[in-house]
C-alpha cells in the first residue's frame, strides 16, 4: 500500500484585547490590523485547505473602549467579541490574564457564550482541584484517522496584578509541570499524532539564541515548556505582543502573532501514514500580516451595534481643560512633570485622602485631554480597567520603587537620556515607570542602577526610612506588577474598587473645568551631562 500525506494547518490569534474593527478609536482613522482584517485570512485559508485548526490564545475580551463598553456600560448586546470569533468558527481559546480583569461573571458569560471551549489545564477550582473551564484539552480527528490534541496553558502570575476577587477560589498552577502531565495523557491514553500546546505566556529566554531576556519571575515560561517537555511538537505563545515565526526549541515549532490583530499566526505540519502509522515529517511557522487584507464584512456587521453605541457613549462631553494637558512628547513627559501627570495623581489623592501616589504614562499613544474632555480621550488615555488601592509602605519601599522606576532610563552612546532596552523589548513598557506626587525627588541617570535617588524628601525635609506612609496607586502596581517586588503583601489600608475611568470621568463633571498645572516636585537629570556641558560640549542630554 502506497503511503499516504496529510496536511494540517493551524492558526492563531493572540493578545487581540478586543480589536475587531480596523479603526482607532482615539481619532476614527483607519489602521492596518484587527480582527476584521484576520477574519478575511482565515476564511481565505478555509477555502484553500481542508484541515485548518483555529486557536485564540488568549486576552481576547478586554482592551478597547468596545470591549470597556459592553462589560461596564451596556452588556446588553451580544459580547461582541465572542460573536466574531462564533462567526470565525474557532476550535478553542485560552484564557489570558486580562480575561479576568473585569470579574469572574463577566468571563462566565463569555464562555458560556462561545461555540467553542475554553481550554486551560493550569487554572483549576481551588477547592477541587479540577480544571476550572472543564477538560483541559480537545482532540481534533480528521476523516482519515489522523488526531491532533490540543492543550491550553495560561501564565501562572495571575494573582501578581489581578483583584483578589475576581480571582477568588481560583489556583493557578505552575504551567511546566501541568504540561508535563497532559501532554502525557494525550500522547498514551488519547494515542494523539501531534500535540499543540495553547500557552497565554511567551519566552523568558530568546528562542534563537536561548539567552536570557527577562530577570525571571515565571510570569513566562515558554522556553521551559519546550526544553522541558518531551512530546510537544508546536507551542502558540502570546502574552508578550512579539511577532515571532520561523524557529523552534528543542524541535518545538513555535509562533507568536504580536497583539490586536497585526498577525495571524500559522504553522504547517506535513504527516505522512505508514503502515497504518502517521509521523509528523515537517512543521513550518509563519505570520500573515493583516495589513494586505480588507476587512470582513460580516465581522464588521456584527460588531456594528455595540460599536455605534460606544461611538455614541465616547463622544459624550465632560468638562472643559483649562491649560495644555495634550502630549506634544511622551519621552520629554517622563523626564519633566507633566499637566496630565500631576492630573491624575492629584485625582487618585483626592479620591483616595492618600498624601502620596504614583501613576504612569501607560504608552506612546495617550493624547492628554484637549480643550473639550470626552470619554473618548478618558478611555484613550487610561487604557486599563484599574482601580485604585491605598498600601502603608516605609520609607525604604519607596527609595526602592523610585531606583526600579529609574531603571527605564539609560545613557545612549552620546551620553544621552533614553529609554532602557529592557523597556523596549521584547515589548513596550512604559506602563512600568512611575512618576510620584507628594513627596520631592531627584533621579540622576549618570549613576549607577539602585544609586540614582539623589534626593528624596517629605513635606520639606529627608524622608525617612523607617517611617510608614499611605500611597495610593493603582492595582496592578499593589499587587507588585512590572516587577515592583516591594510592594507586595503591603498592608492595603484603603480598597477603591471603581474603575479610575469612572473615578476621573465623575471626577471632571463634577468640577467641569479642570485647570492645568504642575508643582515641579521631581525631575530626572543627567550629572554627566552638568559635568560635560561645563566644559563646553552641546550634548542636550535628553531622550
Amino acid at each position: 500500500m502506497s503511503n499516504q500525506l496529510c496536511e494540517v494547518i493551524v492558526l492563531e490569534t493572540s493578545d487581540l484585547h478586543g480589536f475587531l474593527l480596523p479603526r482607532s478609536y482615539a481619532d476614527k482613522t483607519e489602521v492596518s490590523y484587527g480582527l476584521a482584517r484576520i477574519a478575511t485570512i482565515v476564511k481565505e485559508m478555509r477555502g484553500l485547505h481542508p484541515n485548518i485548526l483555529l486557536i485564540d490564545n488568549g486576552d481576547c475580551l478586554q482592551g478597547t473602549p468596545l470591549t470597556y463598553y459592553h462589560a461596564r456600560i451596556n452588556n446588553e448586546p451580544p459580547n461582541p467579541v465572542v460573536a466574531c470569533m462564533n462567526e470565525l468558527r474557532y476550535d478553542a481559546a485560552v484564557p489570558g490574564n486580562h480575561e479576568f480583569n473585569y470579574g469572574l461573571p463577566y468571563l462566565k458569560e463569555a464562555v458560556e457564550a462561545s461555540s467553542f471551549p475554553w481550554l486551560s489545564a493550569n487554572i483549576v477550582n481551588e477547592a477541587s482541584g479540577e480544571p476550572l473551564f472543564g477538560k483541559p484539552y480537545i482532540v481534533r480527528e480528521l476523516k482519515n484517522g489522523l488526531r491532533i490534541g490540543i492543550l491550553g496553558l495560561t501564565t501562572s502570575y495571575i494573582p501578581n496584578w489581578e483583584q483578589p476577587q475576581h480571582i477568588a477560589g481560583i489556583r493557578f498552577d505552575d504551567p511546566v509541570e501541568t504540561a508535563r502531565h497532559w501532554v502525557d495523557v494525550l500522547k498514551r491514553q488519547e494515542q494523539v499524532d501531534a500535540v499543540v500546546v495553547s500557552y497565554h505566556g511567551g519566552f523568558e529566554r530568546d528562542p534563537e539564541t536561548g539567552g536570557s531576556t527577562e530577570p525571571f519571575t515565571g510570569e513566562n515560561v515558554g522556553y521551559a515548556i519546550c526544553e522541558q517537555i518531551e512530546g510537544i511538537d508546536v507551542l502558540l505563545t502570546g502574552h508578550q505582543h512579539r511577532a515571532i515565526a520561523g524557529c523552534s526549541i528543542n524541535g518545538v515549532c513555535v509562533v507568536q502573532p504580536s497583539n490586536e490583530g497585526r498577525y495571524l499566526g500559522k504553522v504547517t505540519l506535513q504527516f505522512e501514514r505508514i503502515e497504518e502509522v502517521w509521523t509528523l515529517k515537517t512543521c513550518e511557522s509563519e505570520l500573515l500580516s493583516a495589513e494586505e487584507y480588507e476587512p470582513d464584512e460580516t465581522v464588521e456587521r456584527i460588531a456594528a451595534e455595540v460599536e455605534t453605541l460606544t461611538q455614541v457613549w465616547l463622544d459624550q462631553p465632560i468638562g472643559r481643560a483649562s491649560g495644555d494637558m495634550t502630549f506634544a512628547s511622551h519621552e520629554e513627559a517622563r523626564l519633566r512633570e507633566h499637566h496630565f501627570v500631576e492630573f491624575i495623581n492629584r485625582v487618585q489623592m483626592e479620591v483616595s485622602g492618600a498624601d502620596i501616589s504614583c501613576t504612569a504614562i501607560f504608552d506612546n499613544q495617550s493624547p492628554g485631554f484637549g480643550k473639550r474632555i470626552t470619554m473618548r480621550e478618558v478611555v484613550s488615555n487610561y487604557i486599563y480597567p484599574n482601580t485604585l488601592k491605598v498600601l502603608r509602605i516605609s520609607g525604604s519601599d519607596i527609595r526602592e520603587a523610585l531606583e526600579k522606576s529609574a531603571e527605564y532610563f539609560e545613557l545612549d552612546e552620546r551620553g544621552a537620556i533614553a529609554v532602557s532596552e529592557a523597556y523596549l523589548m521584547p515589548k513596550p513598557q512604559h506602563f512600568n515607570y512611575d512618576m510620584w506626587e507628594g513627596i520631592d525627588y531627584e533621579l540622576d541617570i549618570a549613576r549607577e542602577k539602585g544609586q540614582r535617588v539623589t534626593k528624596l524628601e517629605w513635606r520639606g525635609q529627608p524622608m525617612r526610612m523607617d517611617q510608614t506612609f499611605d500611597v495610593v496607586m493603582n492595582n496592578y502596581r499593589a499587587g507588585g506588577g512590572g516587577n515592583y517586588s516591594m510592594f507586595r503583601n503591603k498592608p492595603v489600608v484603603k480598597d477603591i474598587a471603581v474603575d479610575m475611568v469612572e473615578l476621573l470621568a465623575d471626577y471632571i463633571r463634577e468640577r467641569g473645568v479642570i485647570e492645568a498645572g504642575v508643582n515641579n516636585n521631581w525631575r530626572v537629570v543627567n550629572s554627566d551631562e552638568r559635568r560635560i556641558s561645563s566644559h563646553g560640549s552641546e550634548q542636550s542630554g535628553t531622550i
